[in-house]
């Protein structure tokens, strides 16, 4: 019953704003509804921690210390990102740059694209997670065109074609997986649980699961955006609102990988050589380093963050695919502060971008002159994001780093270069629009701060110290996964 008020909540707000998403209440019915999903994700995360996994309603449902950890994470993120986007929307409305029906349009696919992605998270077949990763792409496709200018169309489109065409890789995966485990556990939905497939996985035909894997890592790879998948990422980010920005990096690239991780549990088990993990060391490192040397290259604000969101996946993907318990906790811990980090400065980002009516970095200045809290709130999240002590990324990749070392010791200088040059990039491009003069064209407006220092807050507390409750909740994930 838990799970399904979850879901349930997403689906009743979608149709509510669907018919009054113009309305000016319309931005409160979404946080409304966005926290009335928060509070039960913790209802459920609690009654997790306290009776371990969860199967429900005639297993169609699964709940485990890995998923409900990134379902907390979903609604979480998604509720900041309702309250940012109510002055953000307004002031877009107020620009005539979105109409009465593009608000209840974005309103609406707001809660489908929350529900998609924790239906994804929570289900216990490896068939309905691809259905609900195409839906979560289809609600993003529609948000990313929300504007209805020739670029944010086309950006659209790639991003529909680029995913589609990715999204139809994994299903080929998903009917190879079901070719190997139905031998084992006969014709059925059965044969596609994670649960049933997690206990024969050392049972299944192991070359059919290293043929599948290579299917899922290059579609689910697709929606993590890894080189040389990522080609739709940058456009998404640059033409869609920039709320669906923050979802995008913060949330879905999350919900990907984390389907992916699951994929490969499943491989490890059948082949016990450990190639699924080589094979998604070699995509986070190529990642990496490709998204560190492109950050030097980028003119437009957004694009820039989202090479950073392609590098910081890369991390993610390359710990879980060198495995072990000290990788894995990073990678974990990694996937919870990128989405803090990197959907607080894409919340600074929209707001220093209508501040300055552009996105164009070159003329981007003076943000702590014009409104100090957004130029803090670049500068923090930038030093955040980069990997500066005592932030929680700091952390997460000195994890990551050390069990490279032990385990990997000859990509620790690759993966070393790829944090110094994105740290490199990111400061040279970032100070000079905090701290450079303020141009006398520069508009002023009142900024949704709350989300910004909530998730910074959040993030540097990570840093110094980590909670008992979530290190233990951590711990289980790396068991389920090891």
């Amino acid at each position: 019953m838990l799970i399904l008020i979850l879901l349930g909540i997403n689906l009743v707000a979608a149709a509510v704003l669907a018919a009054t998403g113009d309305k000016r209440y319309a931005p409160e019915v979404n946080i409304l509804g966005s926290a009335a999903t928060f509070v039960a994700s913790i209802f459920l995360a609690v009654q997790v921690y306290y009776e371990g996994q969860i199967i429900a309603g005639r297993e169609f449902f699964f709940v485990d210390e890995f998923n409900v950890y990134l379902a907390v994470l979903t609604t979480f993120v998604s509720m900041t990102t309702a309250i940012f986007s109510r002055r953000y929307m307004r002031h877009e409305q107020e620009r005539g740059r979105v109409g009465k029906v593009a608000m209840r349009f974005y309103h609406a696919m707001f809660q489908v694209f929350i529900f998609a992605m924790l239906l994804a998270l929570l289900t216990n077949n490896a068939g309905v997670l691809w259905i609900s990763m195409e839906l979560a792409t289809l609600a993003t496709v529609l948000l990313v065109s929300l504007y209805g200018t020739p670029s944010s169309v086309e950006a659209a489109w790639k991003y529909f074609i680029l995913c589609g065409v990715g999204i139809a890789l994994a299903l080929f995966g998903t009917v190879l997986l079901y070719f190997a485990a139905e031998k084992v556990l006969g014709e059925g939905s059965a044969a596609l649980q994670w649960t049933n497939l997690a206990s024969v996985s050392n049972r299944l035909e192991p070359t059919v699961l290293s043929l599948a894997f290579v299917f899922f890592m290059v579609g689910y790879g697709t929606k993590v955006g890894l080189v040389p998948l990522h080609n739709w990422l940058p456009d998404a980010h640059a033409e869609g609102p920039t709320p669906i920005s923050a979802v995008l990096s913060g949330l879905l690239l999350n919900i990907a990988l984390y389907a992916l991780v699951r994929c490969k549990a499943l491989v490890d088990g059948a082949t016990g050589n450990g190639k699924a993990g080589q094979i998604m060391m070699a995509f986070g490192i190529t990642s990496l380093l490709f998204s560190a040397f492109s950050l030097l290259r980028q003119k437009d604000i957004k694009r820039m963050f989202s090479y950073s969101s392609i590098e910081h996946m890369g991390i993610a993907t390359f710990a879980f695919g060198l495995g072990g318990a000290v990788a894995t906790f990073g990678g974990l811990l990694h996937m919870l502060v990128h989405s803090l980090t990197k959907s607080s400065i894409f919340f600074t980002v929209g707001h220093a971008s209508q501040m300055h009516g552009t996105q164009e970095m070159s003329k981007i200045r003076g943000l702590i002159r014009g409104n100090p809290l957004v130029g803090w709130g670049l500068m923090l999240g930038v030093a955040a994001i980069a990997g500066m002590p005592p932030f929680g990324l700091f952390t997460s990749e000195f994890l990551i780093l050390t069990a490279t070392i032990k385990s990997a010791p000859y990509l620790a200088p690759l993966f070393l270069l790829g944090l110094a040059v994105a740290f490199a990039a990111l400061l040279r491009k970032v100070m000079p629009m905090v701290f450079g003069p303020a141009p006398e064209s520069q508009g002023s407006l009142h900024p949704a701060h709350t989300p910004v220092i909530v998730h910074m807050v959040i993030v540097l507390i990570l840093g110094l110290y980590l909670p008992v409750f979530l290190s233990q909740w951590l711990h289980a994930a790396v068991r389920l996964l090891r």
